[in-house]
């Protein structure tokens, strides 16, 4: 019998968030070995709950989520982003280009579809959430990376963007606040990178899907207020800010002129229409969590969980001799780097395999993010403080131990 072959696209494709690592893990845990887990930014798993409002919306609906609804989403819901959306300045927006969707993962595959033809050129951010790699490979894109170094504050170079720009490119993509970095971009370099769209006739692609979970007042410009007219496509949702990963429900507005993204638009609506729509049941939620009260906040704000747990990140990268970190000012997640002069030679993914099966830590090894030649490590901000300051000391005992056979006699020597 002829062997079924996969895509070829695939062999590009990376997602070691829930990758061979997530399997190792749980091949782990079912011979009886308990995993500190921070390779996902899943609130739910972690004792966080969707505020209770969202679910009695969900409730008090049950019986109208029954029939297929609108490709687009429900107009209730894409009145309530119309709303958050003109709050946030986007020119242009309508609710006719409001699309609501089964998570910002699944709206990313069709903003890309839409958009792609084979060969077309996407502007990512090096490093990137890979879903956004994924997707314009397996639409026919191919990805081009502008770097997000940590010298620089993990925030990109307009000019460095701009230099990678080829009569092929089609869209810059910008992730705000970052995952993975935690960077939230400052106004002053949105509006340079806007500028570059504009000379070149790009289309913004902007993923704000963390936009309230700042820290220590942390400013969020969002990006289509500096876009304006030109072409915007903000992404937003649930999962996150709400702490409801499991509803799957995200969303994306189209600001800028409608006559220059008209047929895109339409596009859009097609490609919705062939799905049918989104899971009906919880968009209800989609309006009482733009519209209610704000509830994020109380875990952000110093003396909050979130805030003690980043506090804890930082505070366990400072006390380690072989760390360091840029301050994440927004999102879940800390990305801190091995120092080269304690390993000059270090391969992420082997330290992330090493840590997981010597001490029962699963994070996400920086090179994972598609950033060439990492030193770093993706970890959530989501486990409790107590838990997480346990994590750095055995990231400290392994890395202790790897640079103690790395400089035998150095190591000796210090010890004598």
């Amino acid at each position: 019998m002829a062997l079924i072959r996969p895509s070829a696209h695939l062999a590009d494709v990376r997602y070691e968030i829930r990758g061979a690592l997530t399997r190792r893990a749980r091949e782990m845990e079912a011979a009886g070995h308990p995993i500190i887990k921070l390779n996902i930014g899943n609130p739910g798993r972690y004792g966080f709950r969707t505020p209770d409002h969202l679910r009695q919306a969900i409730a008090d609906h049950l019986t109208d989520s029954e029939p297929y609804g609108h490709e687009q989403g429900l107009e209730e819901a894409r009145e309530a982003v119309l709303a958050q959306q003109r709050a946030h300045g986007a020119e242009g927006a309508d609710v006719e280009r409001i699309f609501i969707g089964n998570g910002v993962s699944e709206l990313i595959d069709l903003a890309l579809r839409a958009l792609l033809q084979p060969g077309d050129e996407v502007l990512l951010p090096s490093p990137d959430y890979p879903l956004w790699s994924a997707a314009t490979i397996l639409n026919d894109g191919k990805p081009r990376y502008y770097r997000c170094p940590a010298e620089n504050g993990h925030l990109p170079d307009p000019e460095e963007i701009e230099a990678l720009v080829t009569p092929h490119t089609r869209a810059i993509v910008l992730i705000n606040p970052n995952n993975p970095t935690g960077a939230v971009y400052p106004k002053a370099l949105l509006q340079a990178i806007v500028a570059v769209a504009r000379r070149h006739g790009l289309l913004l692609l902007c993923d704000e899907i963390y936009d309230e979970i700042l820290y220590d007042d942390t400013p969020f410009q969002p990006l289509a207020r500096l876009a304006a007219d030109h072409p915007c496509v903000s992404f937003g949702g649930l999962s996150k800010v709400y702490r409801a990963c499991g509803y799957r429900v995200g969303w994306m507005s189209l600001s800028g002129h409608p006559r220059l993204t008209a047929d895109y638009r339409d596009a859009l609506q097609l490609l919705a229409a062939l799905r049918l729509c989104a899971n009906v049941t919880a968009q209800w939620a989609v309006r009482p969590a733009i519209e209610g009260a704000a509830t994020i906040g109380e875990l952000t704000r110093p003396g909050g969980r979130l805030h003690e747990a980043r506090r804890a990140v930082i505070e366990g990268v400072a006390a380690s001799q072989f760390l360091d970190m840029v301050t994440p000012g927004g999102a879940l997640y800390g990305f801190p780097q091995v120092k080269a002069t304690a390993l000059p030679v270090f391969d992420d993914a082997a330290f992330a395999l090493r840590l997981l099966e010597d001490e029962a830590v699963l994070i996400v090894p920086g090179s994972s993010f598609n950033l060439a030649a990492s030193r770093h490590l993706r970890l959530t901000l989501l486990p409790e403080p107590t838990q997480l300051r346990e994590v750095f000391v055995r990231i400290d005992r392994v890395l202790g131990a790897m640079v103690a056979n790395a400089h035998p006699k150095a190591t000796a020597a210090a010890v004598a």
